[in-house]
Parts: structure tokens; C-alpha cells; sequence
């Protein structure tokens, strides 16, 4: 049985003093083992206690140093995993930890309980209250998520021992935009001829702007009308494979005898001036204003791609593989009912009621005309 106390010593008089930091004693293996819990408070020597006879009991490493381990450390450990793993969002990762810096830097992981969590939220939006804005919960729960995923590893590695509850929070914001197609086809017009490419890829494929702008020309066969995108340049690391036709084929063969014309050093599908075509915030932006689309964003034509191939007829498996989504959730999000779906949906039940009332009315008149007819008698 473990226990919590406080050492006696003396001092250089030779006075007896009790230390003002609690120790605990506890055993594994039958041999009893004390330690300092470094700290004055009860609760955490307590807690200090509970968590090494956990570990005892389950045969784990102790980790005599366990309370030392800071959130910094967490952290370091987290970005790490991204670099190792080649994660390409590594910068997202980056910018979530300077985020949970601002409040955890220099706390001991052993202190980050539910508490600090709450607080932590309350923190960040009073962070953002200063400055006039605000901050979305979609945005905190991304912070909380890399928490959660720094306790995991530290865990994983025998440095945390107990992992905190910690809940997301409910997220309302979540896009529904997409383009109807003489909404595409106005945006279109009003753009620069550079970004009219990969406006149209995304348009019909649903490719991600990152796929799109590190497209190159050696990926695209306009003879058997593909694209080959490799598991490098996925977002979930899967290979996908996008035929093309149509108006999508004939863009692509314009921009490649324009680029074969001026730019034939030029390796990418969408280039401005024989250089990698990077950004286009201002056209989007100024594009969106002309039409009278403000507000729209580049990934609506994402949602946009599977909510057509829905709507043709295309095998939900079919679609996902196209577009790269890989679990049927996300898909199912961005497969958006417009009004026109719903208008369309009730005008069919209408004319499934309107055969129904016929076939019923039928019905009941032979019916009527059977009984007259003493057919049941």
C-alpha cells in the first residue's frame, strides 16, 4: 500500500524541520520505492501516487521522471512524428503548436488535466476577443486535436501515464457552397486566361487546389485522356487515376499547344508566363465581385464535382475514387441538396401520388362495379 508524507530533516542548527514537498512511497516487485513528487500540494502527490501504482500493477516503466516531462518536450515529440512521416502539412502542425504555446509553455505534462483544457479555451477566446475577432470552434477543436494527439505520443513513448478527457467542441460552420454551372461558367469568363485551367480541372474532377497547381504535364496523357496523380501528391496518400472528356480534354489540349508554343521548358499545367502558377486570391477575388459570387471559395468546387457526379448517375464508389475521399462521412458532406434537388424531389412524389390516386380510383370503381354486379353475394 502506497503512501504520501511529508520528510523530516534538520537543518544546519540541527533543528528537526518537515519539508514543505511531499514524497510518496509505493512498490513494485516488492521493493519500496520513494520519490518527490516536487510539489507542495497534495492532490498532485496523490495523483503522482495513483499514476505509479497503475504503472506497477501493469507491469509498465515507471518513469521516475515522469512529472518533469513539460508540454515543450509534447511538442517537440509532435513535430517530429510529422517529419518522420513526411506529413505534408507540417506548417499546420507548426502553426497549432504556437497556438497551444501561448498558454501551456513550461507546464509539466502531468498538469494538463480537463481543467487547463477549459481554461486554454477560454484563454484563446479572450486572445482573439482583444484584437476584435473571433475564433471558430472548428478552429479550436483543430488545436485540441493536436493536443490530444501530443498526449497519445507522449503516452506511446512512456511519458505521459494518464491522458486527460477532453472534449471537442460542436462545430456549426461547416461549409455547403458549390457552383451551379452557368455559375462556373460566368466565373469562368471572368477570370484570367491563366487561371481558367485549373478553375475548369476542378470544376469537373473535384482535384484538390494543391493537386491541381503541382500538376505536371508528364502526369497528363491527352492521347488515352488521363490524369495519373501519385500517392505523393495525395492528400490521403492513395494513387488516383482521372479520365478526361469533353470540354475538360479540349481546355487541356489549348493550354498544352500554348505551352508547347511559348513555354515548352515549362513543366507545370497551370503556368502564367512559363513560371508555376502559385496564387490567384486578387483574380478569385476581383472575379467574384463582377459576377456577383462574393464569398465563394476555390474548394466549393469540390463539393461541387461530387454533387454533380452524384446527380449523373455515377456509383458513389466511382465518385470517391475520383475525387479521393476515403471514408463515405466526408463524402456524404460534400454531396450538397440544393433547392433545385429538393423542388425536383418533391415534384416526383407528387407524380408518384398522382399514378397512386389513378391506380386507387381504378380500384375502387371495379370494386364498386364487382358488388353491384352480386360478383361477391
Amino acid at each position: 500500500m502506497g503512501s504520501i508524507y511529508k520528510p523530516k530533516y534538520r537543518d544546519k542548527d540541527g533543528k528537526v524541520k518537515v519539508s514543505s514537498i511531499y514524497w510518496i512511497k509505493y512498490y513494485t516487485n516488492g521493493r519500496p520505492i520513494r520519490e518527490s513528487s516536487h510539489s507542495p500540494k497534495h492532490e498532485i502527490a496523490k495523483r503522482a501516487l495513483k499514476i505509479r501504482e497503475g504503472r506497477s500493477a501493469q507491469g509498465l516503466p515507471l518513469g521516475i521522471n515522469l512529472e518533469k516531462v513539460t508540454f515543450d518536450e509534447l511538442a517537440n515529440d509532435y513535430i517530429n512524428d510529422y517529419q518522420l512521416n513526411k506529413r505534408r502539412s507540417i506548417e499546420t502542425a507548426r502553426h497549432l503548436v504556437k497556438h497551444l504555446s501561448d498558454f501551456f509553455y513550461g507546464m509539466r505534462a502531468v498538469e494538463i488535466g480537463t481543467d487547463k483544457v477549459r481554461a486554454y479555451l477560454a484563454f484563446r477566446n479572450k486572445q482573439v476577443e482583444s484584437v476584435g475577432r473571433t475564433v471558430a470552434n472548428a478552429s479550436l477543436n483543430r488545436e485540441l486535436e493536436a493536443l490530444k494527439r501530443m498526449l497519445n505520443l507522449g503516452r506511446q513513448a512512456c511519458k505521459v501515464a494518464h491522458l486527460p478527457y477532453i472534449k471537442m467542441l460542436e462545430e456549426d460552420n461547416i461549409r455547403t457552397g458549390y457552383f451551379e454551372h452557368d455559375e462556373f461558367l460566368a466565373l469562368r469568363e471572368a477570370l484570367p486566361d491563366y487561371v481558367k485551367v485549373p478553375v475548369t480541372i476542378a470544376y469537373y474532377t473535384g482535384m484538390r487546389s494543391n493537386e491541381i497547381l503541382n500538376l505536371c504535364w508528364d502526369q497528363v496523357n491527352l492521347e488515352d485522356g488521363k490524369i495519373l496523380l501519385s500517392s505523393e501528391q495525395t492528400k490521403n496518400k492513395s494513387p488516383r487515376m482521372i479520365f478526361l472528356t469533353g470540354e475538360l480534354l479540349q481546355v487541356l489540349m489549348i493550354a498544352r499547344e500554348t505551352r508547347e508554343q511559348a513555354y515548352s521548358h515549362c513543366p507545370w499545367v497551370c503556368q502564367k508566363d512559363g513560371e508555376r502558377l502559385q496564387s490567384f486570391k486578387k483574380s478569385w477575388k476581383t472575379a467574384l465581385k463582377l459576377v456577383g459570387l462574393e464569398g465563394r471559395l476555390f474548394h466549393d468546387f469540390r463539393r461541387t464535382a461530387v454533387r454533380n457526379m452524384v446527380r449523373a448517375g455515377i456509383p458513389e464508389k466511382v465518385a470517391m475514387s475520383i475525387s479521393g475521399h476515403k471514408t463515405r462521412s466526408i463524402f456524404d458532406r460534400y454531396n450538397i441538396v440544393s433547392e433545385s434537388d429538393l423542388k425536383t424531389a418533391a415534384e416526383k412524389i407528387n407524380a408518384l401520388n398522382s399514378v397512386t390516386g389513378k391506380v386507387t380510383g381504378k380500384v375502387e370503381r371495379f370494386e364498386g362495379e364487382m358488388r353491384t354486379s352480386n360478383y361477391y353475394n
